[in-house]
């Protein structure tokens, strides 16, 4: 299998995938949940999740973590980025809406938005600083 160029890498994160995020998590084995989230080529990868979940503390605590997202239809091909948390703020409405409506369509996305209130959310935000990639096409 061959990796991808910095381009392609960037254009599949920003592609819509359920990615994986994996954090460390002391005296266990590393914490590795799905997750939606958001990327554009250049960007930081965004994260939403709820302000109680263990992710939200693993990674607040670690400063860190990786994303995985991948296709499993042949020919297979998956990135996997990792990098620092630059920020975790409180989520916004419109900033959940985006991420619902991206992976469940406008009128799903929005009644999912209404059922999970932003207030109850964060969004960590990470800059990509090391890349694994594969595309068996190639």
């Amino acid at each position: 299998m061959a990796t991808m160029t910095l381009d392609e890498r960037e254009q599949f994160l920003a592609d819509v995938h359920v990615g994986v995020v994996a954090v460390e998590r002391p005296g266990r084995a590393p914490l590795a949940v799905p997750i939606w989230y958001g990327y554009e080529p250049g960007g930081e990868v965004l994260v939403w999740t709820q302000a109680d979940s263990v992710k939200h503390r693993l990674i607040r605590d670690a400063g860190r973590f990786t994303i995985t997202v991948q296709d499993e239809r042949p020919p297979y091909r998956y990135v996997t980025v990792e990098g620092d948390v630059t920020a975790i703020e409180q989520a916004d409405d419109a900033g959940v809406r985006s991420v619902a409506v991206r992976y469940v369509g406008e009128r799903e996305g929005n009644k999912f938005a209404d059922e999970y209130p932003s207030a109850s959310s964060v969004v960590i935000r990470m800059h990509p600083k090391r890349w694994l990639s594969a595309d068996a096409s190639k």
